[in-house]
């Protein structure tokens, strides 16, 4: 029996990325999957790779930074297999248009915090019901490295940051009920959205490179464990969704390579 097996799991930005690989991995370990995601074609496609694989899986349209459409999402998913046991809340990421504070755009910011911190909390908000009636769960929270240390986006690093803090408080209010939440916090991954913006050759060989680019420079220098594949952070999402970590709730695992955790002076 896989590590998994029973489970029911609805993950969020499922369609690509760190997302889909948690999926697969999970129904390579024996979970019943319910992917959400805004984008039916990506989403559609996913469903078919999860189910060519073995899984048991549905693919389900969804806003994430909508309530209505978050209910809707989660009720499907429980009228479809019953019950709710690992709710990932993976959905997210920055925009280009993340600028200084004071030339903040109040859209991007609202974008970004809508998508990054509300979303989890809709999910969280509809989710944790079925997970108290059906004697507990996993929440699985993302976070980022850039929210465990600031970055040049503050919204995006204020966002991720606020991840920690809700996640210990689930944490705190759930544990009587069976649940628990957990945060993972990636380096820099290589999806499909991280490849089409960083390693293009007009970002990484631009002569005037942005901030982002240059951090990204320097990390894949300093780190050498900062960067890694989404199949590298589902890993962790299988271990979080399943009762092997079962010790382990309001935390948040920085898989960012050491980044967040030490300073290394580059020498050479």
């Amino acid at each position: 029996m896989g590590r998994m097996a029973g489970k029911i799991a609805f993950l969020t930005g499922g369609g690509a990325g760190i997302a889909k690989a948690s999926a697969l991995a999970f129904v390579r370990e024996g979970a019943k999957v319910a992917l959400v995601d805004i984008n039916p074609e990506v989403g559609r496609s996913a469903e078919k790779e999860l189910r060519d694989a073995g899984g048991e899986a549905i693919y389900l349209e969804a806003d994430v930074t909508r309530e209505d459409s978050v209910k809707q999402a989660i009720d499907k998913c429980v009228e479809k297999f019953g019950r709710l046991d690992v709710l990932v809340n993976c959905a997210g990421g920055s925009l280009l248009e993340d600028a200084p504070v004071h030339e903040m755009n109040l859209d991007v910011w609202h974008r970004t915090i809508n998508l990054n911190l509300l979303h989890p909390f809709i999910c969280c908000k509809y989710g944790i019901p079925h997970m108290m009636a059906g004697g507990g769960g996993s929440i699985i929270n993302f976070s980022s490295q850039t929210g465990l240390t600031g970055s040049v986006r503050p919204a995006y690093a204020a966002a991720k940051g606020g991840i920690g803090s809700f996640t210990k408080t689930l944490a705190a209010q759930y544990a009587q009920f069976g649940i628990r939440a957990n945060a993972i916090a990636p380096g820099s991954i290589q999806t499909e959205r991280s490849l089409k913006r960083y390693q293009s050759k007009e970002w990484m060989l631009a002569e005037n490179p942005s901030p982002a680019v240059l951090e990204r420079r320097a990390a894949q220098k300093l780190y050498p464990f900062s960067v890694g594949d989404p199949a590298d952070i589902a890993a962790i999402a299988v271990f979080l969704a399943s009762d092997e970590s079962r010790m382990l709730t309001g935390t948040t695992i920085a898989a960012d390579g050491g980044r967040s955790s030490y300073l290394k002076v580059y020498a050479g």
